[in-house]
């Protein structure tokens, strides 16, 4: 068998590790391995990369898996899991970088033979150094404002831009068209006009955007990421990128129709709505004054010790105040104790998706305790007690009840139903979509304002002196 056969028959077995890596994600209980699966395929495509192309020196590519080494061993190290969303944000920008990057060195490298290429192949490498740039360009600076947003580095509120659509739509325009100008003038002036616009579309298109929509558009971006991914593997001719980019595009679209169904919103109406922008419905003031009862650890456990059922609703609180192990702790308490603990798991909950699975995974908390909203919302009237943790917009009964809210048509957690409510928080502030939530003054909510990881200790202590 040729040299050449063998790198494509890597390329195709990269490819089949990918799929079962990405079938194998689909459960928490199959991920590592599939982690690892798709890591192999990987190395084996880096490998046939690296024996296919005639490399000058391999001197530049060691120093970049080095400095990309240490980078990343420092990164997974100090990043905390609160920071995981941002991380990914990242990462995802970092994916579309490098494909702009690979479009820049290309046309860089090709000036001088491009015009001795035939029509259909010049036209073809011109198109997908277009392509390949305007897609990287937009996910990398769309992410980095998505990092902002979800880092407070800049405002998580929708900030809706003047004349915004139109003008991101001439701006999508314009940078269609300089990627036609690139056909006819592959000139590398024309491509820094393209990478300045398409890096003006990625900040335009997700600065509107408010908070309680990141989880969306970091799904969004990682699909944009694998988009850029594959237009480089067809710039390079290489298979296993255009494979890979393509699975990495294709379900980060599905992920992403996923979360909008979820949220029972279009992605047109995540992209242009402006959830996060100012909420035009009764003042915070108006729905708490003189209705909010305020409760202490006591009396929680007081309330734990004659229940049969808990069930937890984890947001993002929880994920800030490191409570996941606490939460454990508390659990196995009341499990001693005869009551079924569940954990009731929004789509859109925390600041990516799956963010509170992965902390509760985290701490040991069994897979078949995480109960998705579908399920478990049929039964929530039949819960003795329900303890949101620092959860907001995703247990907002307003989502129902008004039709002009942002979150109006949104599913949410039924935690209004059950029989007692316990809300975990510091204060009475709204979540991202700076939505107040009428559940905090429900009859049947007791509210206890303290750090979520704190809370929870002072509640196990609290039950443990009942004997």
């Amino acid at each position: 068998m040729s040299s050449s056969a063998l790198i494509q028959a890597a390329y195709l077995v990269a490819a089949v590790l990918f799929i079962l890596g990405l079938k194998g994600l689909a459960h928490p209980r199959t991920a590592v391995r599939a982690n690892l699966t798709s890591a192999t395929g990987m190395l084996i495509a880096v490998v046939a990369v690296l024996a296919d192309r005639q490399i000058v020196s391999y001197q530049g590519i060691a120093i970049g898996v080095g400095v990309g080494a240490v980078l990343g061993i420092l990164m997974a190290v100090k990043v905390q899991m609160t920071s995981m969303p941002q991380l990914v944000a990242v990462f995802n920008g970092f994916g579309g970088a490098a494909s702009a990057l690979v479009a820049w060195s290309e046309l860089h490298h090709t000036t001088d033979v491009l015009q001795t290429m035939e029509v259909s192949q010049h036209a073809a490498f011109t198109i997908s150094v277009g392509v390949t740039a305007l897609i990287g360009t937009v996910t990398l600076w769309g992410s980095l404002v998505a990092y902002g947003k979800l880092d407070e580095k800049i405002t998580s509120n929708a900030v809706p831009l003047p004349g915004g659509k139109a003008f991101n739509g001439l701006l999508l325009l314009a940078c269609l068209v300089l990627c036609g100008v690139l056909v006819a003038r592959p000139e590398p002036q024309v491509l820094w006009i393209l990478l300045g616009l398409a890096s003006l579309l990625g900040i335009t298109l997700t600065v509107p955007i408010g908070g309680a929509d990141m989880p969306v558009v970091i799904s969004l971006m990682n699909s944009y990421s694998g988009l850029a991914g594959a237009a480089a593997g067809f710039l390079l001719r290489n298979n296993a990128l255009i494979i890979s980019g393509s699975l990495v595009g294709a379900s980060g679209i599905i992920l992403t129709a996923i979360m909008c169904r979820a949220m029972n919103r279009s992605l047109a109406n995540v992209l242009f709505a402006g959830v996060g922008a100012a909420s035009k419905g009764p003042s915070g003031d108006d729905i708490y004054a003189g209705k909010v009862k305020s409760t202490t650890a006591d009396e929680i456990a007081m309330i734990l010790d004659s229940a049969s059922r808990v069930v937890f609703v984890p947001g993002y609180g929880m994920a800030v105040s490191q409570a996941q192990h606490a939460v454990r702790d508390l659990t196995r308490a009341l499990e001693k104790r005869g009551v079924t603990v569940e954990f009731a798991i929004h789509p859109v909950a925390g600041r990516m998706p799956g963010h509170m699975n992965v902390l509760l995974a985290e701490a040991d908390i069994p897979y078949d305790k995480l109960i998705e909203m579908d399920e478990i919302n049929p039964t929530m009237a039949e819960a003795d007690v329900c303890i949101i943790l620092g959860a907001n917009d995703v247990v907002n009964p307003i989502a129902r009840t008004d039709p002009s809210s942002p979150l109006a048509g949104m599913p949410i957690i039924d935690a209004d139903k059950a029989r007692t409510v316990v809300v975990i928080k510091r204060s009475l502030s709204p979540g991202f979509a700076k939505v107040p939530n009428p559940l905090f003054a429900a009859d049947n909510t007791l509210m206890f304002f303290a750090d979520g990881k704190k809370a929870v200790v002072e509640i196990q202590e609290a039950l443990k002196e009942l004997g």
